[in-house]
């Protein structure tokens, strides 16, 4: 008997099953986990579970009632190893073999990894990707201590915030000219920086990690940049991006650059495999091409679109991209690509924080700090493709809201 097996137990994952259910899919769904722990919410990593604001129960995406009561059966502490197209069955990394009707990859990514041979070693090294990652790491944010953050993007950001809230002393290093180069325009970049130099971290810009030292007991303790400073440091925390999971695809002959390539359908070119989330480079509406992205809005708008083509009511991915962050009491979110922007529209007030990016007249992209209402509009308008005046924008004055019509 076959059914509905999804690769995979992060977000996208588990939205899949969320809307087949919901959608009103009788048959089966296996969803395949190669962690022994519910799925859960892997932002929270570096924000409120590692700060210890939140324990694991409390980040679980949904209560094992979810998979009682919807039938979903969940196979954890186990991957698929191989995928047979001709035969539409899968191989479990325990050698079980599973029939599908459809196959869903929600195979995430993995944190890429700084080569050299200290890191590899140093148990006083993380990475945050995973829970297995995050609770050893917490277990390390001591004041006073000392923490070197390789990597200037929000995850590195985000652990330097709860460290330094520790009362740790932080220092990150970022090879690039500025903060969140991939993710973020200048603007916030700037204000994000400036939030972190405020509360005592020390950023260094334009600046790599040369060499590392460990000592007798083989944790690493010291980094030596490549101006030839050397600092001195209990813990580092790696956070230079991710690679999308794609191997499955691959070894099972699916068509792979930098992620699984999937159609508007989140469909891939075998009819009954989909595929969602991270590991994915998909079509971008907005401004034609493939894009791959990294965000929970991804992975959940791609899950409800999978959903509807196994329901047999196929509808392209169309959503607008949006991410956050939280560092420090403050919330950044950015919705809509600025890629193409030829100007930005700036404006605060009393710590309000907004940046437009236009192009002409037109609402690319927008970054608001805090306001979950004027977010809620920027929203609106970036999905219209709005055009308003840079004057108006600039404006204080009126608030985003009333931009909307």
């Amino acid at each position: 008997m076959g059914g509905v097996v999804i690769a995979g137990a992060g977000q996208a994952a588990v939205d899949t099953a969320a809307a087949l259910r919901m959608g009103g899919f009788e048959g089966e769904i296996t969803l395949i986990g190669d962690e022994n722990v519910l799925p859960y919410s892997r932002p929270f990593l570096s924000k409120e579970f590692l700060s210890g604001k939140k324990a694991e129960a409390q980040i679980a995406l949904r209560p094992q009632s979810f998979y009682d009561d919807n039938a979903v059966r969940l196979v954890l502490g186990q991957s698929v190893v191989s995928v047979d197209r001709p035969k539409q069955t899968v191989k479990l990394s325990e050698g079980e073999e599973l029939r599908y009707t459809d196959l869903v990859l929600a195979t995430g990514a993995s944190t890429r990894q700084l080569p050299d041979p200290v890191l590899e070693n140093a148990s006083n090294v993380h990475y945050v990707r995973t829970l297995a990652d995050a609770v050893p790491l917490r277990s390390e944010l001591v004041a006073e201590a000392r923490m070197c953050v390789i990597g200037g993007g929000y995850v590195g950001l985000e652990v330097a915030a709860v460290a330094r809230e520790a009362g740790m002393s932080v220092t990150v290093i970022e090879a690039g000219p500025r903060l969140l180069a991939r993710v973020a325009g200048v603007e916030l970049a700037e204000f994000v920086t400036n939030l972190h130099r405020g509360a005592g971290v020390d950023v260094r810009l334009g600046m790599q990690a040369a060499a590392f030292r460990a000592d007798g007991a083989g944790r690493a303790v010291e980094v030596t940049l490549a101006n030839e400073d050397v600092l001195a440091t209990d813990v580092v925390v790696v956070g230079i991006g991710i690679v999308p999971n794609a191997g499955l695809a691959r070894d099972c002959g699916l068509e792979v650059a930098d992620g699984v390539l999937v159609n508007e359908y989140c469909r891939t070119a075998e009819p009954h495999i989909y595929a969602v989330g991270d590991c994915t480079r998909h079509p971008c509406f907005e401004r034609g091409g493939l894009r791959r992205l990294e965000s929970i809005s991804n992975a959940s708008g791609q899950a409800r679109v999978a959903a509807s083509g196994i329901l047999g009511q196929p509808a392209p991915y169309t959503s607008t991209p949006w991410f956050w962050s939280t560092q420090y009491k403050k919330t950044m979110r950015t919705v809509g690509l600025r890629n193409d922007s030829d100007k930005t529209i700036v404006r605060t007030r009393d710590g309000e924080f907004a940046a437009f990016y236009l192009a002409g007249d037109t609402i690319m992209a927008v970054d608001i700090v805090d306001s979950p209402r004027d977010f809620a509009a920027a929203k609106k308008l970036v999905a219209a493709k709005a055009s308003r005046a840079p004057d108006v924008l600039a404006d204080p004055d009126l608030p985003i809201p009333t931009l909307v019509e």
